[in-house]
């Protein structure tokens, strides 16, 4: 299967082009940028047999079978439907779109062409993530009664220089880093224990620094009474990335973003879980991928999910 991509980035250099090239049964056959200079010099680095500044030319191209949506998240319902409409499968980067009404109708649209949508979230399919899943499976810590995520991050200096940045434009993205950060995270949750039954938020901008929120913090609860919490916090004093899951008999720590060790606590002591991210980090992801289209499993973040995580965003920022 021939991949395009739509949107060249800096996410595509080596968390996720390279995968399309070393998936077998997968060839990354065309890229696009706006710049088109840019998009040739990725496709002579990446050994992509054909480039161009059109979407159009990937979308309609009859030489590309499916399309990597990776561009700023305000244009992928543009693309999504033009995906859609041209009947291809396609995978989107996360968050899937800026509201949950956008990302409904990505859903319904792809629904409609019966084709298959895969949305970026790709720890779902990480070793590291899928051990802790195993561990909760396997009621290492009892049947789990709460979890708590807490991230806070420095004013980086684009931030305080006032430089633009799509991922604190509130046209963009409207959460700010929430959209682009929290996102993992929210996702993740519903793919270790199910579905959100409802989530209320608080979101405000404590900086003035740009449009986007800067300071978030949710609660929630999952269709089978699990409880959780989180704040995200862009303008603290340093990077903290904490994750805590309570049970019965004890209790999983662990980070979204970093890569320390799992720890998990019980009577019998604390157990540290190393376990290394891949080079390119949606490695996994995108060989699920090629194993769903096979018709040889399914695929963990779809559409569907996708839309779930869309929908819990909306409700802690406030949106419905």
């Amino acid at each position: 299967m021939r991949w395009g991509i739509i949107g060249c980035g800096d996410v595509t250099e080596v968390k996720s082009g390279p995968a399309y090239t070393l998936t077998p049964g997968f060839e990354l056959y065309g890229v696009m940028r706006r710049n088109l200079a840019k998009a040739e010099d990725y496709a002579k680095r990446h050994k992509v047999p054909f480039f161009t500044n059109k979407a159009e030319e990937i979308i309609d191209n009859p030489e590309i079978d499916a399309v990597y949506i990776a561009t700023p998240p305000d244009t992928h319902k543009y693309y999504g439907l033009q995906v859609a409409a041209a009947g291809k499968p396609c995978c989107i980067e996360k968050p899937m779109a800026p509201t949950y009404a956008d990302s409904l109708e990505i859903q319904k649209a792809f629904e409609k062409a019966g084709q298959p949508l895969f949305i970026a979230y790709y720890r779902r399919s990480l070793p590291r993530f899928l051990k802790v899943k195993q561990l909760l499976d396997e009621k290492a810590i009892g049947e789990v009664r709460h979890l708590r995520w807490l991230q806070t991050r420095a004013a980086l200096p684009q931030d305080l220089s006032g430089e633009y940045n799509w991922r604190t434009d509130a046209k963009v993205a409207p959460g700010g880093y929430f959209d682009d950060l929290a996102s993992h995270g929210l996702d993740l949750f519903a793919f270790f224990f199910g579905e959100y039954e409802d989530a209320k938020g608080v979101a405000t901008n404590q900086q003035g620094l740009y449009s986007a929120y800067d300071a978030i913090t949710g609660s929630w609860v999952h269709q089978n009474g699990i409880t959780g919490e989180g704040s995200w916090i862009f303008g603290a004093d340093k990077l903290r990335d904490e994750v805590e899951i309570y049970g019965a008999k004890g209790a999983i720590r662990f980070s979204i973003f970093g890569d320390a060790p799992i720890a998990l606590l019980t009577n019998e002591g604390t157990e540290n879980l190393n376990i290394e991210h891949p080079k390119h980090i949606q490695q996994y992801h995108v060989a699920n991928m090629q194993a769903s289209l096979a018709g040889e499993g399914q695929h963990p973040s779809t559409g569907n999910t996708g839309l779930h995580t869309s929908w819990v965003m909306d409700k802690i920022l406030g949106v419905h």
